[in-house]
């Protein structure tokens, strides 16, 4: 299937998601924001990839909301009692707006696969919304990132505070969110909120794929796990993610995967395990396969 914003291959497992739209700086026009879910659901819906990169082109990564993704509540040729009617239900459409704008970035978060960020220059409003909802990010030594939204008089309202809260100091976000200033790729690695620094973009690209590959090696039930774990809990105490784990572990844990495991270890050979699931999308199908 082609987009008019991103470019997908997929190859040893590993799913590369590219923007392909540099002359316009990425910027997220209507169609990134249909295009981005549909993506994601279907690798994640079909276990098409044990690993999704996201990656993009030209000097920054994006330059965040396009505003036409708002359009016009009126037309000239309305009239005014039209335009009255319109204008009452305005905030309640765009409240539904930002909804679905918000869900194109939790799919990222919610996908059982690991979704992993290469960013090269800057990631600017919208851009901080995307990568706070992948698992890992790796930018470029000149790479930036810009909560931008309070330049033009906005708060960032698609998943920026309630992720970025999570990885970043309670004080350095305020600072972000107030200012508008840009952080420096130094200045997030230090704060362990990016990976790994890398010269170029290229070199960038090359050695994500080098964690993606490790990555799809691993077992995907496991992968899988880890992630849902990992996410439960940043989002609850921690005697409920022990409680949850024991559960998850009780129900899921493949004594097979742990056997495969070991014997690819001993005899140095690469591991054969079993991929997830396609996701189950009706009641056409058996249940059990």
């Amino acid at each position: 299937m082609s987009y008019k914003c991103f470019e997908v291959t997929i190859e040893n497992k590993i799913a590369h998601i590219v923007l392909n739209r540099p002359e316009k700086r990425n910027s997220m026009i209507p169609e990134f924001w249909d295009e981005l879910p549909q993506i994601i659901h279907s690798l994640d819906n079909n276990a098409e990839a044990r690993v999704i990169v996201l990656s993009s082109t030209g000097p920054h990564f994006t330059s965040g909301l396009d505003t036409a993704v708002f359009g016009s509540s009126t037309e000239s040729s309305d009239s005014e009692e039209v335009q009255e009617k319109l204008n009452r239900r305005r905030s309640a459409r765009l409240y539904d707006s930002i909804k679905y704008m918000q869900q194109t970035f939790t799919c990222l978060d919610e996908c059982r696969i690991p979704v992993l960020v290469a960013i090269q220059g800057g990631a600017i409003g919208g851009g901080v919304d995307l990568i706070t909802a992948c698992d890992m990010r790796y930018m470029t030594a000149d790479g930036f990132f810009t909560i931008f939204e309070i330049n033009i008089g906005m708060t960032a309202d698609v998943g920026t505070f309630p992720r970025i809260t999570k990885l970043l100091p309670e004080g350095i976000v305020k600072e972000l969110a107030y200012t508008g200033r840009r952080m420096p790729a130094s200045e997030a690695k230090a704060l362990g909120f990016v990976n790994e620094i890398y010269p170029d973009q290229q070199t960038l690209l090359t050695e994500v794929m080098k964690t993606a590959k490790q990555i799809a090696s691993k077992p995907p039930l496991a992968i899988y796990g880890s992630k849902r774990i990992i996410n439960y809990a940043r989002d609850h105490s921690i005697a409920d993610s022990l409680d949850y784990i024991g559960i998850w572990n009780a129900s899921m844990l493949q004594g097979a995967e742990i056997k495969e495991a070991m014997s690819a270890a001993a005899e140095k050979r690469e591991a054969d395990f079993v991929d997830l699931p396609p996701k189950r999308l009706n009641m056409k199908s058996d249940i059990i396969d």
